[in-house]
């Protein structure tokens, strides 16, 4: 939790410390706040008080009051402030809590009128941590309600030279000489509303959201949310607020999820608040609501691609309805066809689903202007014209353009780049014309500058060097064809599993065999087959897991991956490149074929395909 793990989730360990001991105080304080964060203020509640019955069982002092501080908030954002109250007070007795603690104590006491008594705790506060923005700014606040006007100037002024990016001092001061106003970015504005309305300062809030009249959703739920909380009715605001532009409206508070609610009780047909909290709550893993949410702003906004590109995510990672989730994401391409990014996920949800090289392959043609506008795209274009034996064309294409590697993309477009070459060079081998492959091989081992990036340091190029052997033989080059095969030979004996990063690929094991096999190695060559087939027949059914060190997981970065169907897709296909080197040509078809029913677009697979076929030669 701590280094927000990728792919590992603390919720797991947390439960399984509950279950061997629940009232463990630092499991139910963890996982209450993990629950917390997630706007679970109920749950969290439930795990507070377990930590604090522990904490409390033979000393009503605990050691440790984080508990209490956690208490207090989840009391707090149910509107519970009395029992909050008392929470943040007995939090207040470790240090630890007690800048926090005392914040919240003085703005429950100013929301309650209560001025005097809040500025102490303010005070307090501030004793902890004198660059608390938060209570610094309450304290201007106080200063200004109890008549203490230049004081509160004077304080504003100070705040300010310690950060500008102090909100409420900056409208303070604004309001008292009308020289200084925050920059205009809603966030800020929204910010200081919420520090606003944590003291039932309403007016201020109002204000505050009024000053900026920037087409933001999320300013005007709030007013309508601060007006409610006044007791004045925000309807005509709620309406406004759901017809503003939703593009660049990302709610990502906890309080915003109360603001939300609110406009959607007042308003229940307001799609965008609906698709708003889907969108908090997902991030928040909340993922059912979210869901559910999405479904309804659907049903409002039916011509709103994003919430159904949104829906296609859920459907497929969390609700396991894959077929559901591509109408989804189909829906979404459609309403918006000029949304490359859209156009991406619905073929790699496509290629999830099995659909062929070719379908994929005439989708993209149909919106091939889309497709040029992103590289990632552009790559799956190219690697679909290599699946359907189109080099050529993915040759000059990849040529055409610059590229920028991405994260996730790294060795994507370059792996394209040398496989085109290398099955033109296949082509050429084949039809008799080997210095024409030596040639289109030679240019395989350096990558052009347009691809963006270089060749990974001690990349071995098994089948490459194998290849032009094969060449030079063909040409009668014997020597320069041994030192060819000599160099295939090199590499790593034993198989990569199939989520490898900066490893050998399997498939260069074949290569190193066939390498040793063309120098009179038959032994070491068949050493190498029998590894692939070995590897591939004692993995093919256990379960995968992601390791937990795993640094590149590009094929997961937006739909789950079937991590142990891949896996067997893998073993089968070392299977066959082992049995096509062991002369089993039957089982080595056989064994590609079960690849490409689970992976239709299993690029190794694809390309030795028509090599396991033919009687002769082994390019």
């Amino acid at each position: 939790e701590q280094y927000r793990h990728a792919t590992f989730e603390p919720e797991a360990y947390y439960l399984e410390g509950l279950k061997r001991d629940n009232g463990d105080i630092r499991c139910n304080t963890g996982y209450g706040m993990l629950l917390m964060r997630r706007g679970l203020f109920e749950q969290s509640e439930g795990c507070f008080r377990a930590a604090i019955k522990r904490a409390t069982w033979k000393n009503p002092n605990p050691y440790d009051s984080e508990p209490y501080l956690g208490l207090g908030l989840a009391l707090y954002y149910q509107n519970r402030f009395e029992e909050a109250f008392n929470a943040f007070y007995k939090a207040t007795w470790s240090a630890a809590q007690q800048e926090s603690a005392f914040y919240y104590l003085s703005a429950i006491a100013a929301a309650g009128g209560r001025v005097a008594e809040a500025l102490d705790f303010t005070d307090r506060a501030l004793v902890r941590n004198a660059h608390n923005l938060k209570a610094r700014g309450l304290r201007a606040v106080l200063l200004r309600k109890l008549g203490r006007t230049e004081d509160a100037t004077a304080y504003c002024r100070e705040t300010l030279a310690i950060d500008p990016f102090a909100n409420l001092c900056a409208l303070e001061l604004n309001v008292a000489e009308g020289t200084r106003s925050m920059c205009g970015k809603p966030a800020r504005h929204i910010e200081a509303a919420i520090d606003y309305l944590q003291a039932g300062c309403f007016d201020e809030a109002l204000r505050t959201l009024h000053a900026l009249k920037a087409p933001d959703p999320m300013l005007r739920y709030y007013e309508a949310y601060a007006l409610g909380l006044k007791g004045e009715t925000p309807d005509a605001i709620l309406v406004a607020a759901a017809g503003s532009d939703p593009r660049y409206c990302f709610p990502n508070r906890l309080e915003d999820i109360a603001v939300l609610r609110f406009a959607l009780e007042r308003n229940p047909e307001d799609g965008h608040a609906a698709y708003y909290l889907g969108n908090l709550y997902y991030d928040r893993k909340r993922y059912d609501e979210a869901g559910a949410l999405w479904e309804r702003a659907a049903k409002r906004l039916p011509l709103y691609p994003t919430v159904r590109r949104n829906l296609a995510l859920y459907y497929y990672n969390k609700a396991h309805m894959p077929q559901k989730a591509l109408e989804s994401i189909e829906e979404a391409f459609r309403l918006n066809p000029d949304d490359a990014r859209v156009l991406l996920e619905a073929d790699q949800l496509r290629k999830k689903l099995g659909s062929k090289p070719a379908e994929r392959l005439a989708l993209l043609e149909a919106y091939l202007a889309a497709v040029l506008r992103r590289d990632d795209l552009t790559t799956e274009y190219v690697t679909l014209l290599n699946l359907t034996g189109q080099y050529k064309k993915a040759l000059e294409l990849t040529l055409s353009r610059r590229f920028h590697p991405w994260e996730g993309g790294e060795g994507k477009i370059t792996a394209q780049y040398a496989l085109s070459l290398k099955q033109l060079a296949r082509k050429a081998l084949s039809e008799g014309r080997p210095a024409e492959a030596q040639e289109l091989l030679t240019r395989a081992l350096t990558f052009p500058h347009n691809l963006g990036e270089g060749k990974l340091e001690g990349a071995k190029d098994n089948d490459i060097h194998y290849l032009l052997g094969v060449a030079a033989r063909a040409q009668g080059d014997e020597k320069t064809a041994l030192a060819c095969f000599e160099r295939a030979a090199i590499g790593d004996e034993e198989p990569a599993g199939m989520m490898f990063y900066n490893d050998q690929p399997a498939d260069m094991i074949l290569y190193q065999g066939l390498a040793l096999r063309a120098l009179g190695l038959e032994a070491k060559a068949c050493a190498r087959f029998h590894k692939l087939v070995d590897y591939g027949e004692r993995n093919l059914f256990i379960e995968v897991k992601i390791d937990y060190f795993a640094v590149s997981l590009p094929d997961m970065q937006l739909f789950d991956e079937d991590l142990n169907a891949r896996n067997r897709a893998h073993c089968e296909y070392l299977i066959a490149l082992g049995s096509y080197g062991l002369g089993d040509r039957k089982r080595a078809l056989e064994a590609c074929a079960l690849t490409l029913s689970m992976d239709a677009a299993h690029l190794g697979a694809t390309i030795h395909k028509p090599i396991f076929e033919r009687e002769q030669a082994d390019y």
